[in-house]
């Protein structure tokens, strides 16, 4: 009896073996090449094309109802690649509906809305047109170009003109320095490039943005390792301790942004910035003084969330765009095209803020303080990408502002 326990003891042990070697095997495979994820990639494609051709009868009707979406579907609804026809019938993708609304949001975030409505720390005081007024994907491209003027500080600028910071801005103009470039890539932070395999893709690109702390080092296989550009906000110079020790920032040419109040020139966002960077700028650059080191213009950030709250449907929150939306901005005015990966969200989806920390909010899709929601429905609009992209890669592809013809 004791001898027929030990057998099946031993039997279970065999099997629980068995099975943890099998589930290792799996997930090893679940990684895969590069290659091997785009051959599952088309693969899954041309299933969602037979799908797409046996649901045609009722594709129709769930376009039609994109704006009467749950609104706890994050804004994501059904929507055909462009160029469908009733005689070629094309699938449907969830993808982002550029038609998303504060409805939308959970109520958590309704609610964060609405307090920073009523905060108003930068005294907006917008007296455009809108909300809501229209535009053409080629108008609103033009509109871009000329209303959002790209530009960094200049050592005329006051007060960087005077003694206390010779020799500390660039003396190149950034558009001399960088670009111009054909093809161009934002790689955004977001925790779903997780996994994506897109790293091969992105570093086929002339040039790629990063934003912030974003590293390559052990993520390669997903985001590359090219960085071109990395543009950082002024609350991480300010205070990130590694950022004038840490490797991470010395390659590439260096963008750093700090909001100012509504419009405020420069010289008033100097006496007053949303953190003092000024220090620590100007220690990296007697560090590392043959690295390019730009601070954008303050007011371009304001240009730029003016042309958002007008073509909005609604009032958007009074705080200047997110570094992403300003990334996209730069990279439009030195690229003829720019593919944006994961700022619209693909199948891989997740509140994961950030691809390399494990941060679990949904605000960093939608929005909280910067009106990110807002933001995604402008750059779907513009997108001339598939929506097949969207979904599969992440990826929406931008004309840049050199060849569009107003």
């Amino acid at each position: 009896m004791i001898h027929t326990n030990m057998k099946k003891k031993f039997s279970c042990c065999i099997v629980a073996f068995l099975l943890f070697a099998v589930i290792c095997v799996w997930k090893e495979r679940k990684k895969g090449s590069y290659y091997d994820s785009l051959k599952l990639q088309t693969k899954e494609f041309q299933v969602l094309k037979t799908l797409g051709k046996l649901t045609m009868g009722s594709h129709s009707q769930s376009v039609s109802s994109d704006n009467t979406q749950d609104p706890q579907k994050n804004s994501q609804a059904l929507s055909g690649p462009k160029g469908s026809t009733k005689s070629n019938p094309q699938p449907s993708f969830q993808v982002w509906n550029k038609e998303s609304s504060s409805k939308n949001l959970i109520p958590r975030l309704q609610k964060i809305l609405k307090n920073y409505l009523n905060m108003n720390k930068y005294k907006v005081s917008y007296k455009g047109p809108g909300p809501g007024v229209k535009y053409s994907a080629d108008a609103l491209r033009c509109y871009l170009r000329d209303r959002v003027n790209v530009s960094m500080v200049e050592a005329t600028d006051f007060p960087f003109n005077t003694s206390d910071w010779e020799g500390y801005l660039p003396k190149e103009n950034i558009r001399t320095k960088a670009g111009p470039w054909h093809k161009c890539a934002v790689v955004s932070s977001a925790g779903s490039l997780k996994s994506s395999q897109l790293g091969q893709e992105i570093d086929g690109h002339d040039a790629v943005l990063r934003f912030n702390g974003a590293p390559t080092a052990n993520f390669q296989q997903d985001v590359g390792t090219k960085t071109t550009i990395r543009l950082m906000n002024s609350q991480l110079v300010t205070t990130e301790k590694r950022f004038l020790k840490d490797g991470l920032y010395n390659e590439g040419i260096l963008i750093v942004w700090d909001p100012s109040i509504y419009h405020s020139d420069i010289p008033k966002w100097y006496k007053n910035p949303d953190y003092n960077f000024f220090n620590n700028y100007k220690s990296y650059r007697k560090m590392h003084p043959g690295q390019p080191f730009y601070i954008l213009r303050p007011q371009m950030p304001w240009e730029l969330w003016d042309v958002l709250q007008e073509i909005s449907p609604e009032e958007i929150q009074p705080n200047p765009p997110s570094s992403g939306m300003l990334g996209i901005l730069i990279m439009l005015t030195l690229c003829d095209q720019v593919d944006i990966y994961e700022f619209l969200p693909s199948k891989r989806k997740t509140d994961v803020c950030y691809y390399y920390q494990k941060f679990f909010d949904s605000a960093c899709t939608m929005g909280a303080y910067h009106p990110l929601l807002f933001e995604k429905n402008m750059v779907k609009h513009l997108n001339e990408g598939p929506d097949e992209d969207i979904y599969l890669l992440g990826k929406a592809t931008l004309p840049g502002f050199r060849n569009i013809h107003c």
